[in-house]
């Protein structure tokens, strides 16, 4: 076979996968990011990053936790990076979109909302992409494989998270 149809039968494969999965880059974009600019910017890095490393996906594999794997790790390093030049936190001033598709319908869930992202936004990376998966009803199995860690240890930190939660809200 030809490598140019190899090539475009490859983008086709990636680009269906991609915008059947696509609200995936969206979460992670939006636990990482509150500026619009930021999350466009993000956004555009994960989708970039998936494509480059789309030849070492294993289709044996489940798709959603490779992209979570790599959307996660980006957007771990954007806020780092982004951190190292910022040297603050930007507050939470906007609509945080889809955590865990909730839409409040009442002020007191509203409310509870807001108190929820501020608490996901003040958390170390690694703690907002397990909150991430552990709204997302992603199985421990797939959080610990997808963020490299043992089920045990995803147990314990949503365990101490759920905690932190109860005593923050």
């Amino acid at each position: 076979m030809p490598r140019e149809k190899t090539d475009a039968s490859a983008r086709e494969a990636f680009s269906d996968l991609l915008e059947r999965h696509r609200a995936i880059v969206f979460k992670v974009a939006n636990t990482y990011c509150r500026h619009p600019e930021d999350r466009a910017d993000l956004v555009q890095e994960i989708a970039a990053q998936l494509w480059r490393a789309w030849p070492g996906y294993d289709p044996a594999r489940s798709f959603t936790t490779w992209m979570y794997r790599v959307a996660l790790n980006v957007g771990i390093d954007f806020v780092r990076g982004h951190a190292r030049q910022q040297r603050h936190t930007v507050p939470l001033d906007e609509d945080l979109h889809d955590l865990a598709d909730a839409q409040p319908t009442d002020h007191e869930s509203a409310q509870l909302l807001r108190l929820l992202q501020g608490f996901v936004d003040r958390q170390p990376p690694l703690d907002r992409a397990l909150l991430l998966l552990y709204l997302d009803e992603r199985p421990q199995r797939e959080i610990a494989e997808i963020l490299g860690i043992s089920e045990t240890n995803v147990s314990t930190k949503i365990g101490r998270l759920k905690q932190r939660i109860r005593d923050e809200l």
